[in-house]
């Protein structure tokens, strides 16, 4: 398995693989909610909703939006990734490596943090809520300096993607289940994928790290991203695995790589050993 896991390191910093980043990612980085669950918890401890909705994050953050309107669900959503932590060794091993696509499927901003260091040369694009607009846009594309533009630029180095949008002031999140309503009616039908991030998974398979397939939602979005991209798809995924994530992992064709994320850290942290060792030598 390290070896398989190697080659997929190898593969994602080549650019031949998408690295699909889960919630799991954030438990790399100290006090930020790190799975659905865990930012259901943090909104349910602020405000009280029913026992039919506790425990599930989009329809807990859906309760809060129709009795307390969206400012206090934004509020609390900024309270639960607040700071600027620095970004873990993933996202900086990712900004090093600068693939050509990334999809990030978390709230924090690590990613984007770990890439301004970085320069320019690469941009984001992120889904937005419909609900305050009255156009067809599904997504919001910005470059390196956060400037907000018509669409994703081809030329960018990396692009990253956020499906579910980010918690940053002037920003936007997909969370409630009246922000997803007309996603998952036309998620099928590919439009509320950015044709750039279509362009760039073809031909390649994808790296899932952090991500768990034990939600519904988390599913159809795994499913409709990796769409008419490459077969061998690999999750770096501890067991057990839940009986719909069994299912999940055997329709996509994935290998599932039963190790802990701190061995994908401790690989990273060898690579970069590796690599100075040769500038030494070499020097």
């Amino acid at each position: 398995m390290p070896d398989t896991l190697d080659l997929a390191l190898d593969q994602v910093a080549r650019g031949q693989r998408v690295p699909y980043l889960g919630p799991g990612i954030a438990a790399l980085t100290p006090g930020l909610p790190a799975t659905p669950a865990a930012l259901c918890a943090l909104i349910e401890s602020e405000v009280r909703v029913p026992r039919r909705v506790s425990g599930n994050l989009w329809c807990a953050a859906q309760f809060v939006e129709s009795r307390r309107f969206r400012a206090t669900l934004d509020a609390i959503l900024r309270r639960a990734f607040a700071g600027t932590p620095a970004p873990n060794p993933v996202q900086r091993w990712l900004a090093d490596v600068r693939p050509p696509l990334i999809v990030d499927t978390w709230y924090d901003t690590g990613l984007i943090r770990a890439f301004a260091e970085t320069g320019a040369g690469w941009g984001r694009v992120q889904g937005i809520s419909r609900q305050a607009i009255a156009t067809e846009t599904w997504f919001a594309a910005f470059d390196a300096a956060g400037t907000r533009l018509a669409a994703a630029n081809p030329a960018w180095h990396t692009l990253i993607y956020k499906p579910h949008g980010m918690v940053q002031a002037g920003s936007d999140v997909l969370i409630s289940d009246s922000d997803y309503v007309e996603v998952l009616t036309e998620i099928d039908i590919q439009s509320p994928i950015p044709p750039e991030v279509q362009a760039r998974r073809t031909g390649r398979p994808f790296l899932f790290l952090g991500a768990r397939f034990d939600d519904q939602m988390l599913r159809i979005f795994a499913r409709q991203i990796a769409k008419r991209s490459a077969p061998g798809h690999i999750a770096v995924l501890e067991t057990p695995l839940t009986r719909m994530e069994a299912l999940f992992v055997r329709e996509l064709g994935i290998t599932v790589l039963d190790l802990p994320l701190s061995e994908v850290v401790a690989r990273i942290a060898a690579r970069a050993a590796s690599a100075s060792d040769a500038l030494t030598a070499a020097g």
